[in-house]
């Protein structure tokens, strides 16, 4: 029961995506069989290091979606603070919900329900445009991103360039 309320939900926020596309990304179906599994490219923000680069990613869902966040690793080769080698994305609001075991994060940061494809790839929008080092998934990136601008820059521009040329 779960499944078929996640894929209806997921169905709806599809088609409000086509009907209404949102500037910075677009995102649709992996394989038209499969609602858990998108596939999402998104525009490196303007005024940004990643501007010009299109960088492709995988959101997939869980079955008790919304209940529980998706799971997005990027495909394309992005050096950030906040993406692991694998790609994989670490942002509070794709952490499970509620307390963190941890303590780095408010229950009220993680996340939520109300949270849409849309709000989340504008999330990691917003993260491309402003790193967290302090939590980073990626030391040498946040480290890099602290003490050598130049040396992190000259890896994002080689990024952004592989991206371009994948199109």
């Amino acid at each position: 029961m779960a499944a078929t309320q996640a894929s209806l939900l997921l169905l709806k926020q599809l088609k409000d995506l086509c009907k209404t596309p949102v500037a910075g990304f677009s995102a649709g179906l992996v394989d038209d069989s499969n609602v858990f599994e998108w596939s999402v490219t998104i525009m490196g923000p303007p005024d940004t290091l990643y501007e010009g680069g299109y960088f492709n990613a995988i959101m997939s869902f869980p079955s008790d979606y919304p209940n529980k966040p998706p799971a997005v690793r990027f495909r394309s080769e992005l050096w950030h603070p906040n993406v692991y080698l694998d790609g994989k994305v670490c942002i509070s609001i794709l952490h499970p919900p509620g307390d963190d075991p941890n303590g780095y994060e408010l229950a009220n940061e993680r996340w939520n329900p109300v949270h849409t494809v849309e709000s989340i790839v504008l999330s990691i929008i917003s993260m491309l445009s402003s790193p967290n080092d302090e939590s980073p998934a990626n030391v040498d990136a946040a480290k890099e991103w602290r003490e050598s601008r130049d040396v992190f820059r000259k890896k994002v521009s080689c990024c952004v360039r592989k991206s371009q040329e994948m199109l």
